[in-house]
C-alpha cells in the first residue's frame, strides 16, 4: 500500500505544479486517470480470495435500499441507529468506539431499508489513513449517504468528509455526467460530441481510455464534459 500512496502523492504533486490551460489539458487528463486508478487500488482487496473490504466491514446487502451513516468518530451515528432501528452499537465518551459496520433495518411505506452505522472516518482516509479505506469501500455500496455531524464541532467537518468521499469517487448531490460509454470488441475509439467541447478532444479521450487498457469503445459526449467526467463514467463512480 505504501508504494501506491507514494505514487498518489507523486501524481498530486505533479498536478499541483502543472498550470491548467488548453496546452496542458491532455497531460492533466492522463494524470487524473492514473490518480483515479490508484485510489481504486487502495479500496480494492488484494488477492483472488474474494475477500471484502475488511473483517467486520463487509455487510450483506438486504432490502430495497441501503443508507450509510458517515461521520467523524463519536458524533452520534450509533445513537441515531439505535433510535431508528433499535440496534445497539457500543457508545462511549471516547472516539473510535464503533470499529466494525453495524447494520439495522427500518421499514418505510412498505420498503425495507438497511441502515449502516459505519466506523468514524478521519481526515486523510482517502490517503490511506485509519480505517477510512474500508469505510469508504462500504459507503460506495450505499444508495444514500447520510453525513452525521456534531453540532458542537466546526461546520468545516462536513467539507472534510465530503472531500474524503469525493477522493474515492463518491459524488454527493450530483447528477451523473451526460456521457454515453460502451465497450466493443473492435473498431477503435469512436468519439461523437453533440455539442462543442472546451476540454475533451479525440486525443485526450483516447489517452484516458488507454490508461484503462480500453482501445475499442463508443463514446458520446452530450454536454461540455471534462476529463473528470469521463473518468467517473469509466470508473463507474457513484452518484
Amino acid at each position: 500500500m505504501s508504494s501506491t500512496l507514494a505514487k498518489i502523492a507523486e501524481i498530486e504533486a505533479e498536478m499541483a505544479r502543472t498550470q491548467k490551460n488548453k496546452a496542458t489539458a491532455h497531460h492533466l487528463g492522463l494524470l487524473k486517470a492514473r490518480l483515479a486508478k490508484l485510489r481504486r487500488e487502495l479500496i480494492t482487496p488484494k488477492g483472488g480470495g474474494g475477500g471484502g473490504p475488511g473483517e467486520g466491514f463487509d455487510v450483506a446487502k438486504t432490502g430495497d435500499a441501503r443508507i450509510g451513516f458517515v461521520g467523524f468518530p463519536s458524533v452520534g451515528k450509533s445513537t441515531l441507529l439505535s433510535n431508528l432501528a433499535g440496534v445497539y452499537s457500543e457508545v462511549a465518551a471516547y472516539e473510535f468506539t464503533t470499529l466494525t459496520t453495524v447494520p439495522g433495518v427500518i421499514r418505510y411505506k412498505g420498503a425495507k431499508i438497511q441502515l449502516l452505522d459505519l466506523p468514524g472516518i478521519i481526515e486523510g482516509a482517502k490517503d490511506g489513513k485509519g480505517r477510512g479505506r474500508q469505510v469508504i469501500a462500504v459507503a460506495r455500496t450505499c444508495n444514500l449517504i447520510l453525513i452525521v455531524l456534531d453540532v458542537l464541532k466546526p461546520l468545516g467537518h462536513k467539507k472534510i468528509i465530503e472531500n474524503e468521499l469525493e477522493g474515492f469517487g463518491i459524488r454527493l448531490n450530483s447528477k451523473p455526467p451526460n456521457i454515453g460509454f460502451k465497450k466493443k470488441d473492435k473498431g477503435g475509439i469512436n468519439l461523437t460530441a453533440t455539442c462543442p467541447q472546451s476540454e475533451l478532444d479525440a486525443e485526450t479521450v483516447k489517452s484516458i481510455l488507454a490508461e484503462y487498457k480500453i482501445h475499442n469503445a463508443d463514446v458520446t459526449l452530450r454536454s461540455d464534459a471534462t476529463a473528470d467526467d469521463l473518468i467517473d463514467v469509466v470508473e463507474g463512480n457513484r452518484y
